[in-house]
């Protein structure tokens, strides 16, 4: 099913990001639609992770406007994206190597702590309940991502792929609406990779979730994805089904090199 054109979530427009004399992004224009996997292509420095980092303000724009279910994102802090419904991973890891799987997910549901972070030095009825029912979540997510049996294991002693599901996982404690997934498969094996698939079209289909993911692996995106947007040199060369990026000739020439099979 083509989902493009259904219920936009997500509209760019002529968005421009500039550092000095860098153009890192020009006039980037595109709609997400609620409930599609967008894939986002490009080579090194085409401005994959800059136009992640303006969605999530951890950059201003030099130009241009993001809305997201008509909220002009540019209105809001870093720190007030989260609560928007817009979570995100990270090329690096930045779990908390020394707490266990559990409690780094824990963290991921900040949002809806009411003020509570993990072992709370308040004993009574309310706030026992509320850790419980937290916990209670933070155990369903790892189920999810098949993590329930490293638990108690400190993040940092994870298998780097398994880490990279963790940090997924604290991603989705927030409860988001768009997930943003920047080069979840790095550092994975094959069969990890094939397991990341089956997760990201899980979380789309099982939390009705809008996901943008930048990866380099391109067996990975083309499979997962409804559509993909192609950057080159911080600009849109391509939008479209895989299929058609695939049998793009400008896409071949800049990015694939070659047909991809």
């Amino acid at each position: 099913m083509d989902r493009h054109s259904m219920d936009p979530i997500l509209k760019i427009e002529e968005l421009s990001m500039n550092f000095g004399g860098i153009q890192a992004l020009s006039d980037i224009q595109t709609t997400v639609d609620r409930g599609e996997i967008r894939g986002i292509i490009g080579p090194n420095g085409a401005g994959k992770t800059t136009l992640f980092n303006v969605i999530s303000r951890f950059y201003s724009p030099s130009r241009g406007r993001i809305f997201y279910e008509d909220k002009d994102l540019l209105k809001y802090k870093t720190n007030q994206i989260i609560g928007l419904g817009i979570s995100r991973t990270f090329q690096k890891s930045e779990l908390f190597h020394s707490l266990n799987v559990l409690e780094n997910v824990i963290i991921g549901l900040h949002v809806h702590m009411k003020g509570l972070i993990l072992k709370s030095c308040y004993h009574d009825h309310k706030t026992w309940s509320e850790n419980k029912k937290i916990q209670a979540r933070a155990r369903e997510i790892l189920r999810f991502l098949t993590l329930e049996d490293y638990e108690e294991a400190p993040a940092g002693t994870l298998p780097f792929g398994k880490q990279r599901l963790l940090e997924i996982g604290r991603a989705l404690a927030s409860n988001p609406q768009l997930l943003l997934l920047d080069e979840p498969a790095a550092g994975m094996t094959f069969a990890e990779k094939m397991k990341l698939i089956e997760i990201i079209q899980d979380t789309r289909r099982q939390l009705n979730l809008t996901i943008l993911i930048v990866e380099h692996d391109m067996k990975l995106v083309m499979k997962v994805s409804d559509r993909l947007t192609v950057l080159g040199s911080g600009q849109i060369l391509a939008e479209g089904r895989p299929a058609e990026i695939q049998s793009n000739p400008r896409v071949i020439e800049a990015y694939l090199g070659k047909r991809q099979r």
